[in-house]
């Protein structure tokens, strides 16, 4: 354990209290027993602030029960896992229960060990749902830096990259946030699939929040994964545009003077910084320096790239910029781009399907089909008319 767990049981088993207390006492863990019965109880578990609640059913009464369920309506004490110890023949009957104010259960009396692993994952489970952003389910900040700071304890090499969405802002004004959230989660969707393809099994993806993605790969494999990434969102990211602007390659929006301005169509700014080569890097603070230095010299030049720390000496040619020059739009058209202007399907049944299609990672013609707004005809005949698709294109077919 990174941590001593606070474990708080509620349990009038004077028996069952015995064996636990024995039992996490020696595995490290802190064990606190109490009978809390009144709605006021709620506050004090508040202070106590335990990563784990177990409440045994047999022997808690009715008001016990109804504190759990205070516990998930409070947004403050929401996240806290609560399993429970419950008599096989009682299970039918608190069933409900189970379903409104419950995230697990074991059978009573339960085996210490089983139940020291399903605490450990109810931690891991909430840890990561209070950290993950609450839109593309990513980890977010400080599960990031919990992974950094291993590596660098460990001393292993590895390469962390910083993405950032240019003109994503300009987009979010004109077409508002909604359409902004579709881009937030393709680019989500995109950037999973580069690192699963071209990266490590245990590579690591996350989304600080907004239009800000990082991941952390090893040193011979950034440069491909940013590749097919960037070439992916350059080929995607102009069909989120409406024809005129797609076509005219800008929006028109207005500064805070007022002043009309052509913001160009969105392109993707990735800052690399290699650990085992770059001089100077041994925490997380001098890595976000040389990680801000780094974005603000790509923020001013147009178009995608990425770029290493130019002071990596033994860094080969992505010490420069690495600039995509974006190709025609008539080059490559999405699947839901051909069926809507086939009227195949609908605008609005292409986005309701989307959505699926980027947080579940099933493949969009999939979608499509289950939700009865396609034939296998009809996808068929798209399909065909799909050409000149880009060989790194992730597939949403």
């Amino acid at each position: 354990m990174d941590s001593i767990k606070k474990i708080l049981i509620i349990s009038s088993d004077s028996q069952l209290n015995e064996v636990l207390r024995f039992c996490f006492d020696g595995w490290g863990y802190e064990v606190l027993l109490r009978q809390f019965s009144q709605p006021q109880d709620v506050e004090k578990i508040k202070k106590i602030s335990p990563d784990v609640i177990i409440i045994d059913i047999q022997s808690a009464r009715k008001e016990q029960m109804l504190i759990c369920h205070q516990l998930k309506e409070n947004f403050t004490t929401a996240f806290i896992p609560v399993i429970t110890l419950i008599n096989k023949r009682q299970l039918r009957n608190h069933l409900l229960s189970l379903k409104q104010g419950v995230d697990d259960y074991l059978i009573k009396p339960p085996d210490p060990l089983d139940l020291r692993i399903r605490i450990e994952m109810a931690v891991r489970r909430s840890q990561h749902s209070i950290y993950a952003s609450s839109l593309t389910g990513l980890p977010g900040t400080k599960i990031f830096e919990d992974v950094l700071n291993e590596k660098f304890k460990k001393g292993n090499p590895f390469s962390f990259a910083y993405i950032d969405i240019d003109n994503f802002k300009s987009f979010n004004d004109v077409y508002g946030y909604r359409r902004g959230d579709g881009v937030i989660l393709q680019t989500a969707y995109l950037l999973i699939a580069a690192v699963k393809n071209f990266g490590n099994s245990d590579d690591f993806v996350g989304h600080i929040g907004g239009d800000d993605f990082v991941f952390i790969s090893s040193l011979d494999k950034y440069q491909r994964i940013s590749r097919n990434f960037i070439q992916n969102f350059d080929q995607l990211m102009p069909f989120h545009y409406s024809e005129s602007d797609r076509h005219q390659g800008f929006v028109v929006t207005r500064d805070r003077s007022r002043k009309i301005t052509h913001t160009p169509l969105m392109t993707v700014s990735i800052a690399v910084v290699n650990k085992e080569y770059t001089f100077g890097i041994e925490n997380l603070i001098q890595l976000n320096e040389k990680v801000a230095e780094i974005k603000r010299y790509l923020k001013a030049i147009p178009g995608s790239k990425f770029m290493v720390d130019r002071r990596d000496t033994k860094a080969n040619k992505d010490a420069k910029p690495q600039i995509f020059q974006r190709k025609p739009d008539d080059i490559y058209k999405p699947l839901g781009q051909i069926l809507v202007e086939r009227q195949a399907i609908s605008l609005g049944q292409l986005n309701e399907a989307l959505l699926v299609h980027w947080k579940k990672g099933i493949i969009l013609g999939e979608v499509l089909k289950e939700f009865g707004f396609l034939s296998e005809e009809e996808l068929s005949a798209a399909l065909n008319i799909q050409k000149a698709k880009s060989p790194y294109l992730v597939s949403e077919n």
